[in-house]
């Protein structure tokens, strides 16, 4: 499949070490691994990080060609603290490089060429108008693509109102437990189990599938009017950065192929524990670790 992934390229800070990151870059490495055609969306200061990122995506074979220098704006570095069980907290720093975008008609003209299958797209880039008018004109020039949000909310970086508009622009949604009871209360609902989450949004958005993740317990998935809680897998958690992505470019790939909705989870959950038992966003794998992982209980 083609994907169009725009959002934001920034450094991870974790323990004084930085590791490339971002939530579509995290997702676009995964993506080009399981065999994908990717184009990232973003931009990067015209500073040292910058020619680092640039380095490094070329490095992993991603293209350079739609990533922006940005003279406004340093490229994004993110704080980020982990607990003892391995959660993150971020400390973004803002404005970042990637808040600069800007594009013209031609722009989008040689985007709409490229006829992807998905634009894929985070709340996090949204908050900046140029950013958001970026994304926005980019679905609007590529009605046939499905569009898939990853919610991934960060402190003071969403608003309700944002978060309503891009769930009613996406045909597939995935988000965590902590956002599935966020959601609840941006909408003042009360829903009591994550089944009647997923068909009670699906139904009042129109998405075509909906993916809860759990942690170690895995994921639940409503696709085809079909819901499915997969369990996980255990790992000795490095950190969790990332991992989401990972697990969203495994979900994407099996949805995408048609394969079923059991089949979806247990593959995604496999590639989301196997990245959080390493460091950083996008540490290396392979298939055959994914198949070594055991079944958690």
């Amino acid at each position: 499949m083609k994907l169009i992934n725009i959002g934001e390229i920034l450094w991870d800070v974790i323990g004084g070490e930085e590791h490339l990151g971002g939530a579509l870059l995290n997702l676009s490495v995964h993506s080009l691994r399981l065999g994908h055609e990717v184009s990232l969306v973003s931009a990067v200061g015209a500073d040292q990080r910058g020619d680092r990122v640039l380095e490094a995506m070329s490095a992993l074979g991603l293209s350079i060609d739609w990533i922006q220098r940005s003279d406004e704006w340093p490229t994004g570095i993110v704080t980020v603290t982990v607990a003892d069980d391995g959660q993150p907290e971020f400390e973004i720093h803002r404005p970042a490089a990637y808040d600069s975008m800007t594009f013209d008609r031609a722009a989008f003209e040689r985007l709409a060429a490229l006829n992807p299958d998905w634009v894929c797209f985070g709340t996090l880039l949204s908050m900046f108008p140029r950013g958001r008018n970026v994304l926005f004109e980019t679905m609007d020039a590529l009605p046939r693509a499905r569009r898939f949000y990853d919610v991934n909310l960060r402190p003071k970086s969403f608003t309700s109102e944002l978060v309503l508009e891009l769930l009613g622009r996406a045909t597939v949604v995935k988000l965590n437990q902590d956002e599935v009871r966020s959601l609840d209360v941006m909408f003042s609902g009360s829903t009591r189990t994550l089944e009647e989450f997923c068909r009670n949004r699906a139904a009042q958005f129109g998405w075509e599938a909906a993916c809860v993740t759990r942690g170690e317990l895995g994921c639940a998935i409503l696709a085809r009017d079909q819901y499915v809680e997969v369990p996980g897998y255990d790992v000795q958690v490095a950190d969790t950065v990332g991992a989401g992505d990972a697990f969203s470019a495994a979900f994407l790939h099996g949805l995408d192929a048609g394969w079923s909705v059991g089949e979806i989870g247990d593959f995604a959950n496999r590639l989301g524990a196997l990245v959080a038992s390493r460091p950083g966003g996008a540490a290396p794998w392979s298939l055959d670790q994914m198949q070594a992982l055991s079944r958690s209980g």
